[in-house]
């Protein structure tokens, strides 16, 4: 059989549909929305072969309607992981032995049935069961996991073109294997691209994989399974797991087989797992790989030249955007004096165009629900405890209803305090909070910035002067992986701005990009020789 030197094909983004009124993706995609929340889903374990349903299930329901339920998934008990992992290091024999161009054509093809057939399904799944509108549905789960999907083929084919160079008499050349083990993924909420990517990446490098999706996920989780089984991966190459996380984790966390883990989530459990992972360290064939990205408590500063308009603009997108459920949306904005009511009646006047929260299925709401009951329940708390603080005030929203949904209104604190509890602490919510400085202390600013949060995901700088831009890009280097300049920090687009952040906020792999699939390759040196010696003596012997 013929071999070659493959070029894989040029990996571009998928291009954003609009769904504007009367558009056919506007319809299809509302058409399936309902035949997903007329119907009911069963959803099993995915081991190996089989699809294991344990009769131990639990309910979906949507976040903006949460007594109608969708859906149910089962649960695992521990020897389904440990069936789970069985089944990886079974799968790893074939698959890790396939040619690379084999492995690229599995998600070059799934990535071809997300932005075709399955694009509305994507869609439809993660506005019910994320309660996402559908432009934010839309740039998560059709384009960036196909972003992912085809820029990670790219990477690939990159990584393994890089190659040694070779002296005289002698061969060098690199190989890029596996990781010897299985890979554990653990997926969030919030992104139903993440979820795709954890597993695929670590899974396209020749890895085996265990994934254990949110338990608020598992409606999307399973129409990414539907792509990748119709995409033609093998059985037991990628085995998803749903349950109680602490069991799964400590039955995963314990074998020796376990070679890495890739994970979005919190930074007390990323922490938590990485001190696992420390103290079974003797127990490992090899040391695993830890790769995470955490929390955030997202900046935005505003120089007294910026146009207020931006920056209101800035902020209620970057804020209310997802109901705020984005680990790289606005939290923590500094305003100048000069400029600070103005851009503040602006937002508010954004706010008040707004509909009531409501169902992502009525395409004219901006927000819907946040993911379920302990988060509004937590918002509630921040939102109340504001109200009777006296160095904090509430200046549009406040108000919250979790009756029939999930629904915080979009809230703007106002504090005196740039130290107060809501600047620091990461709330996962339509809540942002304000607090406003002398435009004569823009450094000392700067300083209070970098200084105020443990995280180092995302921020942003708004300035038409650009010496402050230039100040701000050097003050604020290490307290945002992803930095924006005259734009909101959300929205990283795979290709284009490589995610991840550092301190708190993760290990900054960059997702999407070829350090992140570096992570997940063991590299091995091959120098061959083609004129062996035979004599051990060298010319300096005489």
């Amino acid at each position: 059989m013929g071999k070659g030197f493959f070029q894989v094909p040029t990996a571009i983004n998928e291009p954003i549909k609009s769904y504007a009124p009367g558009t056919p993706e506007r319809e299809e995609v509302l058409q399936q929305y309902n035949a997903y929340y007329n119907g009911k889903v069963e959803v099993p374990l995915y081991i190996g072969s089989e699809e294991i349903k344990t009769g131990n299930t639990k309910p979906m329901s949507p976040p903006h309607e949460h007594q109608h339920v969708v859906g149910h998934y089962h649960l695992a008990e521990k020897k389904h992981v440990e069936q789970a992992i069985s089944n990886c290091l079974e799968a790893r024999k074939a698959w890790a032995d396939l040619t690379w161009e084999q492995r690229a054509a599995i998600f070059l093809k799934a990535a071809e049935l997300i932005a075709g057939p399955y694009r509305a399904k994507m869609n439809a799944a993660t506005m019910l069961a994320q309660s996402k509108n559908i432009f934010q549905a839309e740039i998560d789960s059709a384009c960036e996991i196909v972003d992912f999907l085809r820029f990670n083929v790219e990477y690939m084919s990159q990584i393994y073109g890089e190659q040694p160079e070779s002296a005289e008499g002698i061969w060098n050349r690199v190989e890029y294997r596996p990781l010897e083990g299985f890979v554990y993924a653990i997926t969030p909420f919030n992104f139903t691209a993440i979820a795709g990517n954890l597993p695929a990446s670590a899974a396209m490098m020749g890895n085996v994989v265990v994934w254990k999706p949110s338990d608020s996920q598992i409606f999307s989780a399973k129409v990414i399974v539907d792509v990748f089984k119709e995409a033609g991966l093998p059985d037991g190459v990628i085995n998803v797991v749903y349950g109680d996380p602490v069991m799964i984790s400590d039955t995963i966390l314990s074998s020796p087989d376990f070679s890495g883990i890739h994970f979005t989530g919190s930074t007390h459990v990323f922490k938590e797992l990485w001190k696992q992972i420390g103290n079974n360290i003797h127990n490992y064939k090899t040391y695993p790989r830890i790769v995470g990205e955490t929390g955030g408590k997202d900046f935005i500063i505003a120089h007294p030249t910026a146009k207020p308009k931006q920056v209101a603009t800035a902020i209620t997108r970057g804020a209310f955007e997802f109901q705020g459920q984005k680990c790289s949306a606005a939290s923590r904005v500094y305003l100048p004096k000069s400029t600070a009511n103005e851009i503040l009646d602006l937002v508010k006047a954004d706010i008040a165009s707004f509909n009531k929260p409501g169902s992502p299925a009525d395409m004219s709401n901006f927000i819907t629900a946040v993911i379920h009951e302990g988060s509004f329940d937590k918002l509630a708390k921040y939102i109340e405890q504001a109200k009777a603080d006296s160095n904090a005030e509430i200046i549009a929203g406040g108000g919250y209803d979790k009756s029939v949904g999930y629904f915080i209104e979009p809230t703007v604190i106002l504090t005196t305090d740039p130290k107060y509890t809501t600047m620091c602490t990461e709330l996962f919510g339509p809540v942002v909070t304000v607090y406003i400085y002398e435009d004569a202390d823009w450094s000392k600013t700067l300083e209070l910035v970098d200084g105020t949060s443990e995280y180092a995901l995302t921020g942003a700088v708004l300035s038409a002067d650009r010496y402050a831009i230039d100040e701000a890009t050097k003050a604020l280097q290490n307290c945002a992986g992803n930095f924006y300049i005259n734009d909101k920090p959300t929205g990283a687009v795979v290709g284009q701005q490589p995610f991840g952040g550092a301190r708190a906020s993760g290990t900054n792999d960059k997702a999407g990009s070829m350090q992140n699939l570096l992570r997940w390759v063991s590299p091995r040196l091959i120098k061959e020789t083609f004129v062996t010696p035979e004599d051990y003596r060298y010319p300096f012997l005489g």
